[in-house]
């Protein structure tokens, strides 16, 4: 049975009104209405499973150099924004469950390092949700870690995530036994969309931060998207109702 996934979806937990990739965003699209998240997770110097989109801390906490690199005892001494820190995957997760939502969890290896990533994150996103009446969706540009995770954790879902999509991605997704399909919403085009529809899998599209884009995405027949813009798509307005991966 394919994940209920709604039709809006915070980028980074709480898109650009909270600190990105931290619990405090979780909470906060949460409280917005928000039923799904997405975040990105990445493995410490020591092997820990942590919330961040860079490879490197500048841009998002007070620290320098590569995430990779940097031990958890520095790491989790860091600002990443607001007085919030870096969190553990394990964390988010409780989190998610906690609030009901549904976690789009993106597998980001750092450079070299997408076995261990896609081995760590696999294992746990099968551990940390185990009998949750809501389950994740594991993403990654990486089609190694998706690969690996496929055969680590046959039993959480997996969307194929692609910038511009490939004349080659449904036998990615196939080979992948992925259930959706994630990519730019500026590079879609009718064609791929139209054959996923054929194929029944469901098209998500990221970052959309402006009405219009989402209108005509979603009459284009896209099934969700990823948004900054928490305060412009409040998705418990009967604007935006909730669908099904396969539906």
């Amino acid at each position: 049975m394919l994940v209920p996934l709604p039709r809006w979806i915070a980028h980074r937990g709480g898109g650009s009104l909270a600190p990105e990739n931290t619990l405090a965003g979780i909470r906060l699209a949460a409280r917005l209405g928000f039923r799904a998240v997405e975040f990105d997770v990445m493995l410490s110097g020591d092997g820990t499973p942590v919330l961040i989109h860079d490879e490197t801390l500048e841009r998002t906490t007070s620290g320098r150099g590569p995430v990779a690199t940097t031990s958890d005892a520095i790491l989790f001494a860091l600002d990443a924004g607001g007085g919030e820190r870096i969190p553990r995957f394990a964390e988010a997760a409780a989190l998610c469950r906690e609030l009901g939502l549904l976690a789009n969890v993106e597998i980001k290896p750092a450079s070299g390092y997408e076995r261990p990533t896609a081995e760590a994150v696999g294992r746990l996103t099968a551990e940390l949700w185990r009998g949750a009446p809501v389950q994740p969706l594991l993403s990654s540009f990486s089609l190694e870690a998706l690969e690996i995770a496929r055969d680590l954790a046959p039993e959480i879902e997996r969307g194929v995530l692609f910038e511009a999509v490939p004349a080659n991605w449904l036998s990615e997704i196939q080979r992948l036994q992925a259930v959706s399909l994630h990519c730019d919403g500026d590079l879609l085009t009718d064609p791929v969309l139209a054959e996923a529809r054929g194929q029944g899998i469901p098209v998500l599209c990221y970052t959309v931060n402006a009405p219009e884009k989402a209108i005509a995405l979603f009459g284009r027949g896209v099934s969700a998207l990823f948004t900054d813009r928490l305060d412009l798509f409040p998705p418990a307005t009967t604007a935006y109702k909730g669908l099904h991966l396969g539906g």
